[in-house]
């Protein structure tokens, strides 16, 4: 384990978390416009996944889309501009929670229709391929997408012209309020790239060290030629389909409350703790700066002119 991995992937979780967290409170004061989709508790997938990423990579999102943006580059401050519809957000406001995009840090954009990411990675690493630049594509996609046409075409266009794109399914056993085992025979998503004759791999995605370790080994095989790859990540998310939905008429109490035990940001400091390969100064440092930074987020957003 290495200290300064542990506690930049650490950072960029608690971000995520925070980030999350402050939008919620915005969103219930009744300043922001519209929904959104809150990403806690899928914090290690995009801290596992970006974090191999270079800049000048892509990556495609989806309706729960904030945690990608923001591990990818896109900052705070811009983000919760964008939600409030603010002349400052990094969409201009006019795309709201479902429409975050910033190509300056190869962030192509989040979507509220599922699952177009798949086709807009794909696209994004063919241009990448037809360039001959050694760029490498996400496309960041849940369990519902995968019983989606996009699933299909993406992998194949893909995996035909091999493709430098790594397909991440962030399975949270849900679709909106449908249970993927009832939605589908086969809910293992990554037995599903043998179709496709390209590798696919589950990971437990609340453990950032394995995902970061796996989409790292994903990410250099495409850069180098060796074309896409299928990651499946096991993960939850911690509240409804969107704010306002309770989350509780088609999950149990005890199933979110056995899945927060599983909780990526205090797995990753415990085990850091454990290994003592960092102090818990070393973390509530860290609390407390990402904090501060969502305070000023926060206080950006809300004074900035909102897009007419």
């Amino acid at each position: 384990m290495n200290r300064e991995l542990i506690l930049s992937l650490y950072r960029t979780m608690v971000l995520i978390r925070e980030f999350e967290l402050k939008a919620k409170e915005v969103f219930r004061s009744g300043r922001m416009p519209g929904f959104i989709h809150l990403y806690v508790g899928q914090e290690a997938v995009a801290a596992g996944v970006c974090g191999q990423l270079r800049d000048d990579d892509y990556v495609a999102s989806t309706h729960r889309g904030h945690g990608h943006a923001l591990a990818k580059g896109i900052s705070p401050r811009e983000a919760m501009a964008e939600l409030l519809g603010a002349t400052t957000g990094c969409s201009g406001g006019r795309g709201g929670t479902m429409h975050l995009y910033d190509p300056t840090v190869g962030f192509l954009g989040s979507n509220g229709v599922v699952p177009p990411g798949i086709l807009i990675g794909a696209g994004a690493a063919l241009s990448a391929k037809l360039r001959g630049s050694s760029q490498v594509a996400v496309a960041f996609f849940g369990d519902g997408g995968s019983n989606n046409g996009a699933f299909h075409e993406g992998l194949n266009m893909a995996a035909v012209w091999d493709l430098p794109v790594v397909f991440v399914c962030e399975n949270n056993m849900y679709a909106t309020e449908m249970p993927f085992d009832k939605a589908t025979k086969n809910t293992n998503v990554a037995s599903r790239a043998a179709a496709y004759g390209i590798p696919g791999i589950q990971v437990d995605g609340n453990n950032v060290l394995e995902v970061y370790e796996k989409a790292g080994e994903a990410i250099e095989g495409a850069r180098n030629g060796k074309g896409p790859v299928l990651i499946e990540c096991l993960t939850y998310r911690w509240f409804g389909h969107h704010e306002g939905d309770p989350g509780v008429a088609y999950r149990t109490k005890d199933e979110i409350a056995a899945w927060k035990k599983k909780d990526p940001i205090a797995k990753l400091r415990e085990g850091a703790l454990a290994s003592q390969v960092a102090v818990i100064a070393d973390f509530q440092q860290i609390d407390a700066e990402v904090k501060g930074v969502m305070d000023d987020a926060a206080a950006f957003a809300l004074a900035s002119p909102l897009e007419q």
